[in-house]
């Protein structure tokens, strides 16, 4: 009896060390870095890094471009103050008095045959 359950025991000893050695190759498989899920994990690790740079050059730029963004408005601001006293300015200025067209014409006086311009030559008049 004591024989046979030794065979039984020496059976199940080398039973689960062949199993452990199919497991063992299948978690190497698992792990391979260039075909399974271990390259995966590290393509992956690679990406997220790779963005969370992306991300803080992005943050920076952004925080850049808003600094020049507010600085413009600012600027803009200050133009449009100054315009609109300008504008202001010029309600206070009073409109320049226009002559009439007539009091213009009545002012020359031209004769049908008279000719309008003239033509003068140096040393007589």
């Amino acid at each position: 009896m004591e024989l046979i359950a030794d065979i039984f025991l020496a059976a199940g000893a080398i039973g689960a060390g062949f199993y452990c050695f199919v497991l063992g190759r299948r978690l190497k498989r698992f792990n391979n870095l260039e075909k399974g899920v271990g390259g995966a994990v590290a393509v992956l690790s690679a990406q997220v890094d790779d963005l969370s740079k992306m991300l803080a050059t992005a943050q920076t730029a952004a925080s850049v471009s808003t600094k020049t963004l507010s600085d413009l408005t600012a600027r803009a601001e200050q133009a449009s103050q100054q315009l609109e006293l300008q504008m202001a300015s010029l309600h206070d200025i009073p409109e320049p008095v226009s002559q009439p067209e007539a009091a213009l014409s009545s002012s020359v006086t031209l004769t049908p045959g008279e000719p309008i311009f003239t033509r003068r030559t140096i040393g007589t008049k």
